[in-house]
């Protein structure tokens, strides 16, 4: 069945409802023709919601509705629209803190924490450090069309080593900085000059 990423970030508060609600002709300006909202294309599938401590206020309201009772209302249309997809959530941010200042809805928050599942950073699970390294260092050897590269033992050992304040993202672009800058094998000390973006 559909799975739906929306990252919630990404997209402007003004066309936030628009994206996730779908609207009709002639609701505003540029919709020239209906479309289906992110809702109506994951039901019966999932929806991804990257990034939720970002949604503005009134998109919550909406979101919390379509949860709440299974109906989305298209942007400038009148009649209810049936949707029944799983949805997903995800952010950085603490819901919590968020709650407490004002900027994220309490009763959305009850509804989307059902089954909360807390993904430890990449510092707390340097064990992991290895194995991600040599998944990513054969996607971006693929990715750049070069031939497969290798991490010595030292070379993971300095990744481990190293503070991953950006998680798996950090990892991701180091490895590629790390495939472009560095010969066939990538030793302890290419990770030590280069895995800090300072130095370079």
């Amino acid at each position: 069945m559909p799975f739906i990423e929306v990252n919630c970030a990404a997209i402007p508060s003004e066309l936030i409802e628009s994206e996730l609600f779908g609207h009709e002709k002639g609701a505003f300006t540029s919709a020239v023709k209906d479309k289906k909202g992110k809702f109506e294309l994951a039901s019966g599938g999932t929806l991804f919601l990257d990034e939720i401590g970002d949604m503005s206020a009134s998109a919550q309201a909406k979101v919390l509705r379509a949860l709440q009772e299974n109906v989305i209302q298209r942007v400038g249309g009148e009649r209810d629209v049936k949707v029944d997809c799983r949805v997903l959530a995800a952010t950085n941010k603490d819901l919590r803190k968020e709650i407490a200042e004002g900027r994220f809805r309490e009763d959305l928050y009850h509804r989307l924490a059902v089954i909360l599942i807390h993904v430890p950073s990449l510092n707390e699970r340097r064990d992991d450090i290895p194995v991600l390294a040599e998944h990513f260092l054969t996607m971006v050897c693929a990715e750049h069309g070069v031939a497969r590269k290798s991490f010595t033992d030292d070379a993971l050992v300095a990744l481990q080593q190293t503070d991953w304040s950006g998680n798996i993202r950090e990892l991701r672009n180091i490895v590629e900085r790390l495939v472009i800058l560095c010969g066939e094998k990538i030793t302890g000390s290419d990770v030590k000059l280069f895995a800090n973006p300072k130095v370079i």
